[in-house]
Order: structure tokens, then sequence, then C-alpha cells
């Protein structure tokens, strides 16, 4: 009876524990979401907020200023606190700087590091400041736009690997970007925030030169743009948004505020149209470079199509994300040029944010000149993509893309889940088995009908019919000629057996029939991504290369995979 009795009790007393801790952190949850949401609010109040609350003896004399004049002040100050600043900054910058520089160090080089760095005695400038609320992740997020145009003192010690030392001097630089602060997780004691973040959120500008003491920064070919090139790479790598430094102010775990991969961008580059010209004599020669990050390690290139003003890639690249919600996926097309220097032909981008996690988005995407500058009236051309943002950890038959035992893409695991093998290991479990697997089926594609085609003969009608290309196969179907008709309607079927449905394509060119010829009036070309997460869709599709003209088209798929375990 004692027994039971002590059970009884036990199990009583520690139910109450667990209610109470329960209770106990529900309520420091809710502290801390009104903390931040205390902390935000004033950070919005106005001069005329405060006057609201504060009577005229407590109202404070600097809250009268306006954001010039605190501006002024806070640039002030740092005026003043800069010689400690400098000391504990540059130190600091030397620190996480100088790895990345030996990462990134040129191969004709044996060494490269800072053998004296102090930023100098001018301080640098704020001219804007925002403060943004960051109420569900428990914290406060502080932006600081900073222009700096110092005198610092950095000099690298370059060595080459016949034995020369080089001591470059790194002058003149210009800066102007908007640093970001965040104060998280905020707490109920002094100062209230556990640890600080720093980044730099955007880099709008950073000029410097290179000067070799005492010698010629050409002695050696090459040198210097690789130089230059290194510290880009290393300010982009080190300390550039998304990446961030944690200083933890008061003692925890703070490893949730590290950086680290959020996501996988599956990106198809499948064709451009309209290039512009850059040869005098033949075409371009287009190729794209794709990123997300600007680094050279994850910057992906496409293969070089020669003399085309409308190529046709249709490649895969995979792209590691830390943070959805401001990366963008960046493409610029250039001119190849041979042993010189590419030009570019135009450039796009597009915000990850505007992607629907584990939806495939087809989108044309214009060219401009520059992407600081969208006001671009001249017609570039436009290139086509097809995206894919797979979150990690996100339930729909995706797995760990970083894992080490994957070796397909994320857009291979979103139509390919669930067909790992499986095989019994020796004491009992299971183990996963790699499996090549080849999408392999029956694509049937209905030529509905066309709207709207161009005219082309004399009379202004045309005699339209179509013809339909596996790329990769090399197959070909066509249509019924349609007499005197710019709204053919066809209504015929065409099945294809595709044995790499992730890497073929469809076109499907319309042509004018004549008696001693054809003219050409337009094309469409179709990656069989959607239709083979859908399985089927009817769509309308507008020709390229062509003043006017839509396609109507109704697409299935019947899969037939092939499994091959891997050697």
């Amino acid at each position: 009876m004692s027994f039971i009795l002590g059970v009884v009790i036990g199990i009583t007393f520690g139910l109450a524990i667990i209610i109470a801790f329960v209770k106990s952190e529900n309520a420091r949850s809710k502290y801390r979401t009104e903390l931040a949401s205390g902390i935000a609010a004033f950070a919005r109040m106005t001069v005329d907020d405060s006057r609201k609350i504060f009577t005229p003896e407590q109202h404070p004399s600097w809250v009268v200023f306006s954001n010039q004049q605190k501006l002024k002040w806070l640039n002030s100050h740092l005026e003043k606190i800069w010689p400690y600043v400098d000391e504990a900054a540059s130190e600091l910058v030397k620190s996480n700087v100088e790895p990345v520089l030996e990462q990134y160090r040129p191969v004709i080089l044996a060494s490269l590091k800072f053998s004296k760095f102090t930023l100098g005695t001018v301080a640098p400038q704020f001219t804007g400041i925002s403060i943004i609320e960051d109420g569900s992740e428990g914290g406060i997020t502080m932006e600081l736009e900073m222009q700096w145009d110092g005198n610092p003192s950095i000099i690298l010690d370059i060595k080459t690997y016949v034995g020369v030392a080089l001591p470059v001097q790194v002058k003149n630089i210009g800066f102007t970007g908007i640093f970001r602060l965040i104060f998280r997780p905020l707490v109920d004691e002094f100062p209230c925030f556990g640890a600080v973040c720093y980044s730099l959120r955007q880099k709008k500008k950073l000029d410097f030169t290179l000067k070799v003491i005492g010698g010629d920064m050409t002695a050696i070919p090459g040198l210097s743009d690789a130089i230059e090139g290194t510290i880009r790479d290393a300010i982009e790598d080190s300390i550039t948004w998304p990446v961030r430094k944690v200083i933890p102010i008061l003692p925890g775990d703070y490893s949730d505020l590290e950086l680290k991969p959020t996501g996988v961008l599956e990106v198809k580059l499948i064709q451009a149209k309209e290039l512009t010209n850059k040869d005098l004599i033949g075409k371009s020669d287009p190729f794209a470079v794709l990123y997300v990050r600007p680094i050279r390690d994850r910057m992906k290139k496409s293969k070089i199509i020669n003399n085309d003003l409308n190529p046709i890639w249709n490649e895969h690249f995979e792209f590691v994300v830390e943070d959805p919600l401001t990366q963008h996926l960046v493409v610029k097309i250039y001119d190849d040029e041979g042993l010189q220097s590419a030009e570019l032909l135009g450039c796009a981008h597009i915000r990850l944010n505007e992607l629907e996690p584990g939806k495939v988005k087809d989108i044309w995407l214009k060219l401009v000149k520059d992407l600081e500058i969208q006001r671009d009236q001249k017609n570039r051309g436009q290139v086509h993509l097809e995206l894919l943002y797979c979150p990690i950890g996100m339930k729909n038959g995706l797995t760990n893309p970083f894992s080490q035992t994957e070796t397909m893409t994320s857009l291979e695991r979103v139509l390919k889940s669930g067909v790992e093998g499986k095989e019994s290991s020796p004491n009992g479990g299971e183990i996963s088995k790699r499996r090549e697997v080849i999408v392999r089926g029956v694509l049937s594609v209905t030529v509905i009908s066309a709207d709207d085609l161009p005219p082309a003969d004399i009379g202004g009608k045309a005699d339209p019919y179509a013809v339909l290309i596996m790329k990769k196969a090399q197959i070909k179907n066509k249509t019924r000629v349609v007499n005197e008709s710019l709204n053919p309607v066809w209504n015929q079927t065409f099945d294809f057996v595709v044995e790499d449905g992730l890497h073929d394509m469809l076109i499907v060119e319309v042509w004018d029939h004549d008696t001693f010829g054809k003219d050409f009036m337009g094309k469409c070309i179709l990656t069989l991504t959607r239709v083979l997460m859908e399985g089927e869709y009817k769509d309308t599709f507008e020709l390229s290369e062509s003043k006017s003209g839509k396609l109507n088209l109704h697409l299935k798929w019947n899969p037939q995979p092939l499994y091959r375990d891997s050697q």
C-alpha cells in the first residue's frame, strides 16, 4: 500500500513540475514577444507621438532632432570613439577576411596575407538608419547606410612560387553600402538581447587601387586583376549577406543564428531569343553565367552556342540557398570572344521569394544592360528559365539535398521520390541502395489548333502545318496541311517514346506549305518538366520568331521508368 501511495505521489509531483515548467515557458515566450513588439513600436514612434506620452519637463531634448540631426549626432560621436573602434575593428576584419583570402588565393601565388591592416583616421559617415521589426523571430534588426572614403593602411604580403615577394598596398578606397545589425534573442536581462549579428546587407560601391611598394604591378601579367578578384570574392564570402558574424553578448547557444542552407534552387536554362549581335562578321556566340551568390565556386556557366541569336541550351544547374527572402538568381548572357574578354549581352534577375516552394515556375526574363538601372528601353532579348525551389525538410517526398548519399538533383527527387531501393543489413536493419533512375516514357502530344497565324500567301492566307521534333532523339512527326486558313484546326495526336524525359524537349514548328517550297511561320519550345510533374495538361503557347500566332496543345505522359543499380 505504501508503494502504491508513493507511486501516486511521485506521478502527481512529476506532473505538477511539468505543468509549472510549461506555464513558465509560455509566460516567458509571451514576455519576449511583447518586449519585441514594444521595442519595435518605440522605434517607429515619431516626435509627435513622444510629445503625447511625455510632459514638456520629461521630454528629452534630442527627440526634437530631425533625422539629419540625429545622423549628425551619431557621426560626431563615432568620430570621437573612432581611434578605439579602429583598433578593434581592424583586428576583427583582418581575422575574418585573411582566411578567406587564402581560400581564394590565385594559383600563381604561394601565399597571400596581411602584413599591415588599419582602417586609418577617417571615420565612416552614416547617411541613413532604419529599424525592421522582427517579432516572429524575437529580435530587432537595424540597418545603417554608410559611406566611407578613408585613409586606411592596408598592405598585402604576396609571395610567388619563384620566391619573389611583393608588398602590395590597397589604397584609394571608396565604399558605400548598408550594414545590418540583428539583436537576437530578446531576453529579460541587461542589455536585453543575447547576441548581435552583423553583416554587409548591400554593397552599393567598392572602389580601390592596388600599388606595389617599390615596384611595378604590371611586372607579372594578370596579377592585378587576380588580386582584385580575390579581394572582392573574400569580401563577398566573409561578410556580405546572407553571411553573418555572431557576437555573443550573454552566455548561451546561438548556433541557430549562424548561416545555414535553407533549401536548394533547381534551374533549367532553356533558351534565349532576340539577343544583341556584337560580331561584325556572323552572329554572337552566347553563353550564360548564373549565380545566387557572386563568388567563383558558386557561379555556373553554360555551354557556348556558336553563331546564334536564339540559342537553345536546355541545361540544369543547382544552387544552395541560405535566405530565400532576400536572395535572388542572376543570369548574365555573354558573347564569347575567344582569347579576349567576353562581352556582356544582357542580364536579368528574379527574387527567390517570388517562387512557390515545390512548384515549377516557367518564366521569360527581359535582359537589361545593368541590374541597378532597370530603365533600359533597348531590346536586348529575353532568357527562358524553369525554376524550382525546394526548402530543406519540405514534406513532399524531398530528402536532404546536401546528403552525401544523394546523386540526384532536387528536380529528379521530386519526379522520382520513393524509388530508392532498400536492402536488409546483416544486423536486421535496412540500408539504402542507390539506384540510377532513367525517366523513360511515352509522350502523347495532341496538336489541337492554332490561332491568329501571320499571313504567308499573297491572298493574305496560309496553308499551315505543324512539325513536332523531340530535340534529343531527333524524332519528327508532322500534321496534315490545312488549306487557306490562319486559324487551322488539326486535332491530331502523336506518340513519342522518350528515353530521357528530364533532359529532352519538344519543339513544335509551324510552316506554310507551298507547291515549290515552304515558309517558316514560328515555333514554340517546351521542356517536359511540367508534363512529368502534372501527368497531363492543356495550354496555349505563343509562337516565337513570329509576328503573331498561338498554338493550342494537349500533352500527356505515360511513365515507364527504368531502374539500374549503381555500381
